[in-house]
């Protein structure tokens, strides 16, 4: 079984004031291209979503947090919970408002954490073998990029722990699993990540994306 391409929608979209996956960039909306590049590596995709009607056109099956009012942290456990249910072995989980996802990066995600080889030997520890997340570096606030990740269902057990505990922290349980960070240089090998990784979660951050989109379509 293959793993889920889940999208996480489930934001309220506070800071843009309308529901951010829906807004245009480059004549498309951001949703629209998160499925094309993420539905390019999985399958199957899911949504998790608190207000399924947003996504109804998508046609993909889509649920709500399982526990609500957790950030990204719970969108997270919710596709973990439903891939582990679906006998799955975890998800390539990636934000509802990255318009400029890139295929070679989720790839190699997908790869690293899903496909036949797995990671390099030590990569998840000295013990070698698959990792239970594999997560690209970036040069953001928190050194990764926890919404453009790959996690087993191996990691659920750990989530619910740090959940259960008060701690949404979306990468507050990484001691507790078995993690392969994805080198920054190698992460530059595949993609721009300041493109990759931008997030749209204010019009000003849209008009910069829209900027991007108008420069590509130029080139």
């Amino acid at each position: 079984m293959r793993p889920f391409g889940a999208i996480l929608a489930g934001g309220e979209s506070r800071r843009y004031g309308a529901p951010k996956a829906l807004a245009d960039v480059g004549g498309r909306r951001i949703i629209d291209r998160v499925v094309d590049r993420l539905g390019g590596v999985c399958d199957d995709l899911v949504v998790i979503a608190n207000d399924p009607d947003l996504f109804r056109d998508l046609g993909l099956p889509t649920r709500p947090d399982l526990r609500a009012g957790l950030g990204a942290l719970g969108g997270i456990h919710a596709a973990l919970a439903w891939a582990q249910k679906e006998g799955r072995p975890g998800i390539v989980a990636v934000a509802c408002d990255m318009p400029f996802l890139s295929a070679p990066l989720l790839q190699r995600l997908h790869d690293l954490a899903f496909g036949e080889a797995g990671a390099p030997r030590g990569a998840s520890g000295p013990e070698g073998g698959r990792p239970d997340l594999v997560v690209p570096e970036s040069r953001g606030r928190r050194g990764v990029e926890p919404l453009c990740a790959a996690y087993a269902t191996a990691c659920l057990p750990a989530i619910e722990a740090q959940l259960d505990g008060g701690d949404s922290h979306v990468i507050g349980f990484y001691d507790d699993v078995r993690v392969h960070r994805l080198p920054l240089a190698e992460v530059d090998s595949l993609c721009d990540p300041e493109r990759a990784f931008l997030n749209v979660n204010t019009p000003g951050e849209r008009d910069r994306a829209e900027r991007l989109a108008e420069a590509s379509d130029a080139h």
